[in-house]
């Protein structure tokens, strides 16, 4: 469903879009922007709009926007229950993420094509890397994997609780 799925988040919202990218979704986040135009736009590209802004949500609702109120600032209790809402998985799989930063695809890019974009010391340690198509960011499996990883695992467990009790969204 993350192909199907389009998000905008608000600008209360970075690091929330930065996962849902890494998951795979695309997200545009909108910093600066009045919820007018913010309205606007979801319902002109057919997002889904993110607000943790209970005013927002109830003028987007009203005006039949397809929206989601965020009420934690808990990215594991955030990701569950966006995963519950919209029937997302909560696997990382680099290949078919987005770029965290910029919401464009990345691809898997040669050992050769990456040498001296990065430390050396990972070039020669690495051997899988991938490269944002928009941006050029180059991702790796590095130390933060495991960080990753666990926060997914977190939501995994709070999303099967979520599943058992619908009543606590």
């Amino acid at each position: 469903m993350t192909q199907e799925l389009r998000f905008i988040a608000d600008g209360m919202l970075g690091k929330l879009t930065r996962w849902l990218r890494m998951l795979g979704c695309n997200v545009e986040y909108v910093g600066d922007i009045d919820d007018k135009k913010l309205m606007e736009k979801a319902e002109k590209e057919k997002r889904v709009l993110l607000t943790s802004d209970v005013e927002l949500y109830r003028r987007a609702e009203l005006k039949g926007i397809k929206t989601f109120l965020v009420k934690s600032t808990n990215i594991v209790d955030e990701l569950a229950k966006i995963a519950l809402k919209f029937n997302l998985s909560l696997e990382m799989n680099a290949d078919t993420s987005r770029c965290p930063k910029c919401n464009s695809k990345v691809r898997r890019a040669s050992k050769e094509e990456v040498k001296g974009l990065i430390p050396e010391g990972t070039w020669k340690r690495k051997e899988v890397f991938w490269i944002c198509v928009g941006c050029g960011q180059i991702y790796w499996i590095g130390s933060h994997w495991k960080r990753i990883n666990k926060t997914l695992f977190e939501a995994k467990r709070k999303l099967e609780f979520l599943k058992r009790k619908p009543q606590h969204l």
